[in-house]
């Protein structure tokens, strides 16, 4: 096992790892920028270096000086958290090069399943369903209207090197294709600096569905079951929940073991997640993998009761995966909520300001993962996550309850939170009943603005 490593994140990540660090007996030193100074993993670790201003593009995500500061202090490896720079093949290559360990996949390997296009043709030799579509970039709508015939409408045209929903459009018709594609794109071309885009065939009513994965580097490829990701907004995950009501039996496992398999067979190494799209049969197709740990890594954690942070260091440290996947056996049901600094009243804007206060909420099958303190001053620079709330019951019936329990005892001022949308999204019939997709969200969002305002019409015609 290292001795010394280096976290390149922030937030609530770099708090969960330093504290996995602390359990495993190894040093930390936290990368933190200016506007970080006074954050609780500066705080807790052994050691901070600042490597620079608040900008993103100037501290978190400035390799050169992550790399420095891991040779500065003497750190044997570099975490780095998810987001940032957990997906950048050229700091696992620039690490590597430095006789640094990347907590992660090889850079050959991020860089392979960066390219979603060259990802799924991959997958599809590794032996798992891929949805119809075209295995080439597309620059040109006219390219781009070629492949949609060759497809067959609806389609979803989707960013080459994208993720998290950014470059990401549906297009039922050449029409909307035509006003999509440009919009596409170039939200592509700014974010990710590629232009290059894919189409495939659009699974309407779908749902995100995951698969929770770990590989050693002898070739040992195990899943921790699912993860249902259905609830977005704006193709941002809000709630994540295993196991998924949706699959039966047979098909939770037959996916679970296809996906260790297909890992297993292209080489990879460490913690990954493959995605998939479910439709309303039960059938599956890959649509990505993510190659680094996730935000809502801690159900699986909540059911299987292993812990993921520390398995992928002592996994990219060399050690050998200790058990089978006989050995796991999930039990009950979790569900995160993502409490994010954003106001829903006034459209999700998002916040910041000083925390005055902060109580988070305890209790039977309650876990929360949060970076908060009172008088925390939260930086506008970063992300809105605030906190994640994780509860575990022996039923989806005893988590629900647990969750509602927990969000209700939330007590965080300061700022606005979603805490009152999640409630509300807990308590609908839809999500009690699991009748959902992803894009419910949206629906219920706009069916309660509509509801809002008929009530709001009849009170000004009443004179009310």
């Amino acid at each position: 096992m290292f001795h010394k490593i280096l976290i390149a994140n922030r937030g609530e990540i770099a708090v969960r790892i330093i504290r996995a660090c602390r359990e495993l007996g190894v040093a930390t030193v936290v990368a933190h920028s200016e506007a970080d100074r006074r954050s609780l993993a500066v705080e807790l670790a052994d050691e901070a270096i600042c490597i620079g201003p608040a900008p993103s593009d100037k501290s978190y995500l400035n390799i050169s000086n992550v790399v420095s500061a891991a040779l500065v202090s003497g750190a044997e490896a570099i975490h780095p958290g998810y987001g940032f720079l957990s997906e950048n093949a050229y700091l696992a290559e620039v690490c590597e090069q430095c006789q640094i360990t990347f907590i992660g996949p090889s850079a050959k390997a991020i860089e392979r399943f960066h390219d979603k296009s060259a990802a799924r043709e991959m997958m599809r030799e590794a032996g798992l369903p891929v949805l119809p579509g075209i295995d080439r970039p597309v620059y040109t709508l006219d390219a781009a209207q070629q492949a949609a015939a060759e497809i067959g409408y609806p389609v979803m045209v989707k960013a080459c090197a994208g993720g998290g929903g950014r470059g990401l459009r549906p297009a039922f018709d050449e029409t909307e294709l035509a006003r999509n594609f440009p919009v596409a794109q170039r939200e592509a071309q700014s974010v990710f600096g590629n232009g290059g885009l894919y189409l495939e065939k659009l699974v309407e009513e779908a749902r995100h569905v995951e698969v929770q994965l770990l590989v050693d580097r002898y070739g040992k490829a195990l899943h921790f079951g699912e993860r249902d990701c259905s609830l977005q907004r704006r193709h941002q995950k809000l709630l994540e929940e295993t196991p998924c009501i949706a699959l039966d039996s047979t098909v939770r496992a037959e996916m679970g073991e296809r996906a260790a398999a297909a890992a297993a067979a292209v080489g990879y190494e460490g913690v990954g997640t493959i995605e998939f799209l479910v439709d309303r049969a039960g059938r599956y197709s890959f649509m990505e993998m993510n190659t680094r740990i996730q935000v809502e890594h801690p159900v699986s954690e909540m059911t299987s009761g292993v812990d993921l942070l520390k398995w992928q260091m002592r996994v990219a440290a060399g050690e050998p995966l200790d058990f089978d996947q006989s050995d796991i056996k999930p039990r009950g049901h979790a569900i995160e909520c993502r409490v994010n600094a954003e106001d829903p009243a006034r459209g999700f804007a998002p916040q910041s300001g000083l925390i005055t206060g902060f109580l988070a909420p305890g209790g039977p099958g309650i876990r929360v993962d949060s970076h908060l303190y009172p008088g925390y001053q939260m930086p506008t620079y970063y992300d809105s996550l605030l906190a994640k709330v994780i509860a575990w019951g022996e039923d989806r019936a005893e988590a629900v309850a647990r969750m509602r329990r927990a969000l209700e005892e939330f007590r965080l001022n300061g700022v606005a939170t979603n805490i009152s949308f999640q409630l509300a999204l807990i308590a609908s019939p839809e999500f009690l009943e699991g009748r959902f997709d992803t894009h419910f969200v949206e629906r219920w969002l706009a069916e309660r603005e509509a509801a809002e305002a008929e009530v709001g019409g009849a009170r000004e015609l009443h004179g009310a």
